[in-house]
């Protein structure tokens, strides 16, 4: 029997599936199908040569949604909110977005639901959970006309301070499930049930515009399967980076949106607890985007506030941050005469000039061709071979407009820009949050990360970089090593000293409901993991840090000493005699499944020159150099390739740059350091 892992990428599908009785990993890469990603998925079991009868857990991680949002093809959707407030997701905040700031022409984009779908009710609830005005029935029913003439497919309910009491959203819910019972309802009490109007109204607002599309994609994606013969449900991790059914993925698509970027970091902290590293940088750069994130102490930072496109997102998630620089970036020249690199991505159709499908337009992929750091002889993916020709055609078409710069020196500089934008992106979870660089291993994967790894860390002064087994599939995988996990808050505005005393109830409140899903999924008192957390900042501030709360009870003098030392880390101060306010109370529950077996150690090849597979040519820092190439799964356990040299496997190839060297440790993983 088998676990699959299936990453849905822009680029390509990766799929991976580990044999639960042997180890055994099997891995492989097709091109995504944007109108039809069941069939990419199918096609990539097929590849692999499993009958879908023999997988016992599928999990897969999509960027449907998040595509859905960017292009803006979502559902038409309505909402119903408190009289007065049918314009706040369009005020918003009043301010500009931070890279807008000195742009003239800048227009705020406009709200996925216009203003003729936005209906009003009258009712009142007050930030205490009181109702200073009862909901008002005849007012119901005229928006539930208004509604039926609206032809919204969908529906998002967003009340005033639902979050501190739901029972008039609830009510409204009601009602209109009553009288349209085919369409789909978000509840902010149920997407977001804590403070902040503008955040948990975008917020509901993007569920319900996501929700007939994902609900139809998993309906299909799970149809498909089942009549292909597999038995169980289908999982998807959410941005937080645990595993959901595909009923919770369906009711709260939102969840989904950094789905796979989040297994990668949960594949990241499973590899570097194995090999005993702490505090680490993962660095996944794909076919279209490069994904990054910091772990301290083998806890990856997470948010509960990010932004897809222009729209504030207030669900738990991991604190990944996303820059538009991936193997299929182009190369373009703007206005001025300068280069420039990405964010339009060539995509997997027609994908870079390399790939003979069609594309002219030179990419960072090209521009490795044309370097000789990507190889030719080695089909992409298992499919796709590169035709050099066709790569140094687009780069060259390039350079005559730039005035007849060297193809070479164009191409080497096309990677400098992406790697300034990749380390751009490094420096803002790192740098701007207090964090050294230094103090930390880079985790490089996705199928162009090991290739461009050295070059970033040389950036930021990073003396290390890991690049584990797999690194073309390694999101995937993560997938595999996921949790269930059901995240809970609670708003409870107050100094932390007089609110201590009722934490205890409300973390009980939330564990309990917590123990009522896990019990539903299967989830024994064996099987379970609760975390738990406050928001707090200091009393007069208007945001908050998360402080992880240590297992037992709550000793608030400890609470308070963690606020501040975290927030000297993140700001550069701290006041240890100010009051500290608490905002959130917050819990995660883990329901812990089997994790596959770790992959039988390499073959046993007992000298380095066994593993080489050829010589080419490969162009680094202005001159050419002749590169041992190396297949990865002949290299024997302790082996030390010294740069410059090529290292090649399925998925991916990493790029060892003059003055380093990798050596292969005990666990499999390449561990790149300066010689």
């Amino acid at each position: 029997m088998f676990v699959a892992g299936i990453d849905v990428g822009g680029t390509f599908t990766d799929v991976t599936a580990v044999d639960t009785s042997s180890g055994r990993v099997l891995v492989t890469k097709v091109p995504s199908q944007p109108l039809d990603e069941a069939a990419a998925v199918l096609a990539g079991l097929a590849e692999l040569g499993i009958d879908a009868r023999g997988v016992r857990r599928l999990v897969h991680g999509t960027t449907v949604g998040t595509n859905a949002i960017l292009e803006r093809r979502g559902a038409r959707v309505a909402l119903l909110t408190t009289a007065g407030f049918r314009d706040l997701i369009e005020i918003g905040r009043t301010k500009r977005n931070i890279p807008a700031l000195f742009i003239p022409t800048f227009v705020r984009p406009q709200p996925v639901v216009p203003r003729a779908r936005r209906f009003e009710v009258r009712e009142r609830m007050l930030h205490d959970g009181r109702a200073l005005l009862p909901l008002d029935p005849a007012d119901v029913e005229r928006a539930l006309g208004d509604l039926a003439a609206s032809g919204a497919e969908a529906v998002a309910i967003c009340l005033l301070h639902a979050y501190a009491n739901p029972e008039h959203e609830r009510r409204l819910g009601e009602a209109v499930r009553a009288r349209f019972p085919a369409l789909p309802v978000s509840l902010s009490a149920d997407v977001v049930p804590e403070y902040r109007e503008f955040e948990r109204f975008s917020t509901t607002v993007l569920n319900a515009y996501l929700q007939p599309l994902l609900d139809r994609y998993l309906a299909g994606l799970e149809k498909r399967l089942f009549e292909a013969g597999y038995a169980y449900g289908v999982l998807t991790v959410g941005s937080s980076g645990g595993m959901m059914t595909v009923e919770t993925a369906r009711r709260l698509p939102i969840k989904t949106i950094f789905s796979g970027p989040a297994g990668g970091v949960s594949r990241a902290c499973f590899v570097a607890r194995g090999a005993g590293v702490k505090d680490f940088i993962t660095y996944d750069m794909g076919g279209t985007s490069t994904d990054v994130c910091l772990v301290r102490g083998e806890r990856p930072l997470t948010s509960t506030d990010n932004l897809i496109g222009a729209f504030p997102v207030k669900v738990p998630q991991i604190d990944i941050r996303t820059v538009g620089a991936g193997g299929g970036s182009v190369a373009w020249v703007d206005v001025d005469g300068s280069l420039q690199v990405g964010p339009l991505s060539a995509g997997a159709h027609p994908g870079p000039a390399a790939y003979g499908l069609g594309g002219s337009a030179a990419t960072v992929t090209d521009a490795n061709v044309v370097l000789g750091r990507m190889g030719t002889a080695r089909p992409l993916g298992g499919t796709i071979r590169l035709d050099d020709a066709l790569a140094q055609r687009a780069v060259e078409a390039l350079a005559v407009r730039l005035g007849g710069l060297g193809i070479r020196e164009l191409a080497e500089g096309v990677v400098r820009i992406a790697v300034a934008r990749m380390t751009s992106s490094i420096r803002e979870i790192t740098v701007q949050q207090g964090h050294d660089p230094r103090d930390f291993t880079l985790v490089a994967y996705g199928g162009a990360g090991p290739m461009h790894a050295i070059p970033v860390a040389e950036e930021l002064g990073i003396p290390r970089v890991l690049v584990p087994l797999h690194p073309g599939n390694f999101s995937a995988l993560g997938l595999l090593v996921s949790d269930v996990k059901h995240d809970d808050v609670r708003t409870r505005v107050g100094l932390l000293a007089e609110r201590a005393a009722t934490l205890p109830q409300t973390f009980a409140e939330m564990e309990a409901a917590a123990g009522r899903r896990l019990d539903a999924e299967g989830f024994g008192p064996g099987a379970r993991r609760i975390e738990r957390a406050l928001d707090l900042r200091y009393l007069g501030q208007a945001f908050e840090l998360s402080v992880p709360l240590p297992p037992g009870g709550l000793d608030v003098g400890a609470i308070a000493r963690d606020f501040h030392a975290r927030h000297l880390a993140a700001y550069g101060h701290a006041d240890p005699g100010g009051e500290v306010e608490l905002v959130n109370a917050r819990i995660a529950a883990y329901g812990i499944v089997d994790k596959p077996a770790p992959p039988p150690p390499p073959g046993p090849v007992l000298q380095v020159d066994e593993a080489l597979s050829g010589r080419r040519q490969v162009w680094f820092g202005g001159h050419t150099h002749d590169c041992p190439v190396y297949e990865r799964e002949g290299l024997p356990e302790r082996a030390a390739v010294p740069g410059p040299a090529i290292v090649e496997e399925f998925g991916a190839t990493t790029v060892i740059f003059p003055g380093w060297r990798a050596v292969l440790d005990a666990f499999g993983h390449l561990v790149l350091e300066p010689a």
